[in-house]
């Protein structure tokens, strides 16, 4: 049983950490809203290739920051969607532009819960896909419990797809991404304050404390596994979605890659772990 370490107020937060930075995401090229409003869809090719046709299946996303990804899902032909964060502004967001892209909450539901809670919290008891991930599972304390959760919401006949930043790169250093100097199977929280945020490192904030913990590719895979659920697939992928380290370079498909001359390691991976029927 892996002991939990940290401040017992880890939630409110990181809660206020990310309740100032829904409007600085908002206005930031990063997220770049007004390109999302032209094309209603910001997944990554990957994960549209793993999870597969969604049309006419109910989705459920942990995690959701306001919705972006959500949406996305049902502009690729999700029956229904739901969408569940803990910052109440994410979540005021998420339902104006739901509802700015014509979607009413009968096809577009966005809930505001603690993810420990959402079996609780979410209009439905169970959903043909739960997605979730990418900087999700690093602001939760305990896996287990929150692999618990999502496999309770998955449908018979459905499955849980998770696309994570790879937890090696909590070892690495972050100039150039090749020493180990940190301890990949750390317990403790890391406990940080740093203004700023990664759509715009130097903008102005006050709740700059965030509390995150490290957590093993096995830890994720067995938790998942003794839900009941069974894992179809778990692939490593040698790219990133920014410049997580300076050695890292944008390629031409818009992921950022270590250079041709230095040996690959797992930048991201994904997994997916269904219910049978």
């Amino acid at each position: 049983m892996r002991k939990i370490t940290g401040p017992e107020d880890w939630r409110e937060t990181n809660r206020a950490r990310w309740d100032e930075r829904v409007a600085i995401h908002m206005a930031s090229d990063f997220y770049d809203q007004d390109g999302f409003r032209r094309a209603r869809d910001v997944l990554r090719d990957f994960e549209v290739a793993e999870v597969g046709d969604v049309t006419g299946r109910s989705l459920l996303h942990l995690q959701c920051h306001f919705g972006q990804d959500t949406l996305s899902w049902a502009h690729r032909g999700a029956a229904r969607v739901v969408g569940l964060d803990f910052s109440e502004p994410a979540v005021d967001t998420a339902r104006e532009l739901a509802a700015e892209l014509g979607y009413g909450p009968d096809r577009a539901a966005f809930v505001a819960a603690d993810v420990y809670d959402a079996a609780e919290a979410v209009p439905d008891a169970a959903y043909d896909i739960v997605y979730t991930g990418l900087g999700a599972l690093n602001w939760l304390p305990d896996v287990a419990r929150w692999a618990d959760t999502a496999a309770s919401l998955v449908a018979p006949g459905g499955f849980l797809y998770l696309a994570e930043f790879h937890p090696l790169c909590d070892a690495l250093d972050d100039e150039t991404g090749s020493r180990i100097v940190h301890d990949y199977f750390s317990r403790d929280a890391w406990v940080d304050e740093v203004p700023g945020t990664y759509t715009d490192f130097g903008a102005p904030t006050v709740n700059n404390r965030s509390v995150e913990w490290q957590h093993p590719l096995g830890e994720v895979v067995s938790a998942l596994a003794a839900t009941g659920l069974r894992i179809d697939f778990l692939h490593e992928h040698d790219m990133t979605l920014f410049q997580r380290f300076t050695a890292l370079s944008r390629d031409h498909d818009g992921y950022h890659r270590f250079p041709g001359d230095r040996p690959r390691i797992p930048l991201m991976y994904s997994l997916k772990a269904s219910r049978p029927r």
